[in-house]
């Protein structure tokens, strides 16, 4: 299968009526791990964890960095992987173009709440790039428009994620991920004013349940950093264990 097979499987799951669930990965044991499950039909990877993982804080890994490790994870896996990208990096296209050269068949990339038309423009320049490729790619086009808004009422949120997002959608992108911690009322009418099987949100605790969220018309719900956060608190409890003169648990699954 060619990358723009994929690119095209991924676009088609984003797409199709069953909710896209996707189980965010670090590295490539972590890739492995969720792409050995039979239920997995793509691959995110969490832009947060792998900055922690290289000791950097969100957003401040340098690019070079983040696509080795996406490059990485997309060679040891068999399913589409699309990939936490930031905000491109200085030059998305160029960014989305290497992605591409590494395997990578669709991303996430942010707007940080930039002005309208400079954000619609950075869209447009990825989708030109990945034409450029031959590659259908799956962009997962974000809008910080609650993550950055926290001081802003409610109802200017949802009416710049819903302005943000047709207009994304409009040059070229895939879906509209709107991060944010809110209940079904702001999904409603994300999905209302966006298109149905078209937002992408994050698995916080107030969002509703995936099965829910399939029957709201939601294309897509990740889980960002918190898998990761999952894993290291399974470590730090088991440190705790052992240092207070524990042993190590008997059905240890041999993922590594």
């Amino acid at each position: 299968m060619t990358l723009a097979d994929t690119a095209a499987e991924l676009r088609r799951l984003y797409a199709a009526p069953e909710l896209l669930q996707l189980v965010n990965v670090w590295d490539v044991v972590s890739a492995r791990a969720v792409a050995a499950l039979p239920e997995t039909r793509a691959i995110a990877t969490a832009g947060h964890s792998i900055a922690a993982t290289f000791g950097y804080p969100d957003g401040e890994i340098p690019a070079d960095l983040m696509l080795d490790m996406v490059g990485r994870i997309a060679a040891a896996v068999d399913v589409p992987v699309t990939a936490d990208l930031d905000a491109g990096y200085g030059d998305p296209g160029e960014t989305v173009r290497r992605a591409i050269g590494l395997g990578v068949a669709g991303a996430n990339i942010e707007d940080r709440l930039k002005p309208l038309a400079e954000s619609v423009a950075v869209i447009e320049a990825i989708i030109a790039a990945a034409d450029a490729e031959g590659v259908p790619f799956a962009l997962n086009a974000r809008t910080d428009a609650f993550a950055r808004g926290k001081e802003r009422p409610r109802d200017v949120n949802v009416a710049d994620a819903i302005e943000r997002g047709r207009a994304f959608i409009e040059a070229g992108a895939t879906s509209v991920f709107v991060p944010g911690n809110f209940g079904e009322d702001v999904v409603t009418e994300l999905v209302a004013g966006i298109g149905e099987r078209r937002v992408s949100l994050i698995g916080f605790p107030e969002i509703p349940s995936p099965v829910r969220l399939q029957e709201l018309g939601v294309a897509r719900v990740s889980y960002g950093p918190l898998t990761q956060r999952v894993a290291l608190g399974a470590l730090q409890d088991l440190a705790t264990e052992l240092q207070g003169g524990g042993v190590p648990p008997r059905d240890i699954r041999p993922l590594n």
